[in-house]
């Protein structure tokens, strides 16, 4: 919300949506915000190496949320990374999230082909730039982009790197040019308040299951205390007798 807020972007595109948690987040902020943002989500929904593959449900359902909500003014593109950049004009694009196939040849192609499209106020984020297993290698390309551009990191969760690719980025999201104390300071600010949302939602989830518990407690009280269940009650202590005779034997 801060950087789509500060960065008030004209074009945004994202690189890799999956369920489109980020995506959706991004769209939600430039709904909130009031802004004239287009938005485009670019993936081909059948996965990768990192994000495991599926079916077509999983952008069956995205399109099924997010089109009502988001639909006047976001797309979501159904093609390679590559395949989409032609359709963008050189110097169009102000907020890119790349989170496609991690590896670092993957993620530097990305970068290098969509670079040119990217306008002067341009930022680029990497998300999972924390990760150094499994054959991630986002963390290598974000310490080699670091020697060109200004680069703010997030630590916390998998790792967010955002870079100011623009020339008038940098101006743009003040947080460039905080002393280090205070980019530690910021760091740890949103590191608590992504755990709290973790909380939060679990909490929620926790809140669902009870009340289903309760709601499934209350059917069977209504059922027990039904005159038809009190009806049945001879019959179901015969079936039980039945069903004891019919045991086998205990073993010694």
């Amino acid at each position: 919300m801060l950087l789509v807020e500060l960065l008030a972007p004209r074009v945004l595109v994202e690189l890799g949506t999956y369920r489109g948690a980020s995506y959706c987040a991004f769209c939600q902020a430039v709904d909130a915000l009031g802004l004239p943002t287009r938005c485009h989500a670019v993936d081909t929904w059948s996965g990768d190496e990192h994000a495991g593959y599926y079916e077509d449900d999983v952008y069956e359902d995205l399109r099924a949320y997010h089109d009502p909500l988001y639909g006047s003014f976001s797309e979501l593109m159904q093609m390679t990374f590559d395949d989409a950049a032609p359709r963008f004009r050189k110097g169009s694009v102000d907020l890119l999230h790349i989170d496609g196939l991690h590896t670092y040849e993957a993620a530097r192609h990305d970068f290098e082909t969509w670079l040119p499209k990217m306008s002067e106020r341009g930022v680029v984020l990497f998300h999972d730039t924390a990760v150094r297993s499994r054959g991630f290698g986002v963390w290598e390309l974000l310490v080699e982009l670091e020697e060109r551009y200004p680069v703010f990191r997030l630590e916390h969760g998998y790792g967010l790197g955002v870079v100011a690719t623009g020339e008038r980025a940098q101006s743009l999201l003040p947080f460039f040019d905080l002393p280090e104390q205070q980019l530690a300071a910021l760091r740890t600010l949103y590191g608590r308040l992504g755990e709290r949302l973790k909380l939060v939602l679990r909490l929620a989830a926790q809140e669902q299951l009870l009340t289903a518990a309760r709601h499934t407690a209350a059917e069977l009280e209504a059922i027990r205390s039904s005159r038809s269940y009190r009806m049945l009650t001879p019959v179901r202590k015969v079936s039980a007798r039945l069903g004891a005779l019919r045991a086998p034997p205990a073993q010694p």
